[in-house]
């Protein structure tokens, strides 16, 4: 996926927060316990065109799109939350209205020795 930056200005839809037990990690007890995961999604999407015609249809229906990210980080094991995050943005690209997402995932119990509140790794993905 090519990187595309439109304006900070752009109409977008966030979810933050969105909580998921997953069993991502380097590590076997990641593998085996498996631990919370924290995704928050915002995604760029012309909303014009919906809010005129009042029409669910011309946007993103965030439930759906909530649903399908903790789905989407649900399934199969990674070892490394940088392959979530793409995968989540992967998935809210896979909306027609969607230009581009910023997708960050937390890890706020990532096995780190030294004490900390969190962990987390952002990408922005876009359409080509």
């Amino acid at each position: 996926m090519a990187e595309l930056r439109r304006s900070d200005r752009a109409d977008r839809i966030t979810i933050t927060g969105l909580r998921v037990h997953a069993n991502h990690g380097v590590f076997d007890f990641e593998r085996a316990a498996g631990q919370e995961f924290v995704i928050d999604v915002s995604v760029v999407v012309d909303l014009a065109a919906a809010a005129s015609g009042d029409d669910l249809g011309r946007t993103v229906h965030y439930g759906e799109l909530a649903e399908a990210v903790v789905a989407a980080v649900e399934r199969d094991p990674v070892d490394l939350i940088e392959t979530v995050a793409e995968r989540v943005a992967g998935v809210a690209l896979g909306w027609a209205a969607v230009d581009e997402v910023e997708v960050t995932v937390h890890k706020p119990q990532a096995p780190i020795s030294v004490p900390f509140t969190d962990v987390s790794v952002t990408i922005v993905r876009g359409r080509a």
